[in-house]
């Protein structure tokens, strides 16, 4: 298993997904909830679970939780604050303590995009997987949030707030500093990767794509000249991506 590039960070990021006003709790997770549909009893992998934050929210609407992160320090801030979990230090593209079809929903929050052996990940996903069974995944949307290759920019002649994009198609791995002008040695690694990137990747790995959204930002500006726009900006211009797969009943001739 690699050394995850989040251990460093494990502790800021668990504080920080205790703010009320954060993408997580304001975007993503009630927008998961809604297209999860989470029945009683059912038996869900958070894969790359962090410190619980899902973990915990999932349980509370009446599932089974099996967490892994491949963070010692996240793992166990996950236990501490999901006891009830059963959490596990491990890689995303090994994980050998998890049966075969044991799991309902498999669910990859932010993950997958600092993920390198995405093509395994999935492939393991689909053997835990029940029949039938889904996978949900949130990304940063890949054609509008480009590590190092995006940005927002202003046209003045237009008064229009618009993103910038450099590059797209070209896959490429970059360092993100997590404390911006503080801590140099505290980065992340995250992977970019075309949007066809990951429907190949789902289907080779067995999965059919069953749904696609798009999730924006829900942050507004403060009063001022260009606040109008910005927030018209935020509003076309999606912050994440969502897929929900479906495991296809041929799945094992796929993944031979």
């Amino acid at each position: 298993m690699k050394e995850t590039s989040w251990e460093r960070s494990a502790e800021w990021y668990d504080e920080h997904l205790k703010k009320d006003d954060t993408y997580q709790r304001k975007v993503i997770l009630p927008q998961l909830l809604r297209a999860m549909d989470i029945k009683k009893g059912e038996m869900i992998l958070d894969l790359a679970c962090g410190s619980g934050f899902f973990s915990m929210e999932f349980m509370k609407a009446g599932a089974h939780l099996v967490g892994v992160d491949a963070s010692k320090t996240l793992i166990a801030l996950a236990k501490k604050a999901v006891p009830q979990g059963q959490f596990y230090v491990g890689s995303s593209d090994k994980l050998s303590l998890i049966p075969n079809q044991s799991i309902d929903k498999v669910v990859v929050v932010l993950a997958l995009q600092n993920i390198e052996n995405v093509a395994s990940t999935l492939k393991e996903c689909a053997r835990v997987l029940k029949p039938s069974g889904q996978t949900y995944i949130v990304l940063n949307h890949p054609a509008f949030r480009n590590p190092q290759e995006s940005d927002w920019g202003w046209d003045e002649s237009k008064k229009v707030q618009y993103r910038r994009i450099d590059r797209y198609l070209s896959e490429s791995k970059v360092k993100i500093q997590m404390h911006p002008g503080d801590a140099p040695s505290e980065y992340t690694i995250s992977f970019h990767r075309p949007l066809q990137f990951y429907f190949k990747a789902l289907r080779t790995s067995g999965f059919l794509t069953r749904s696609v959204e798009e999730w924006e930002s829900h942050k507004k500006s403060q009063t001022g000249p260009r606040s109008m726009a910005e927030n018209r900006a935020r509003k076309e211009i999606p912050v994440f991506l969502f897929l929900e797969a479906v495991k296809h009943p041929l799945s094992i001739y796929f993944l031979k």
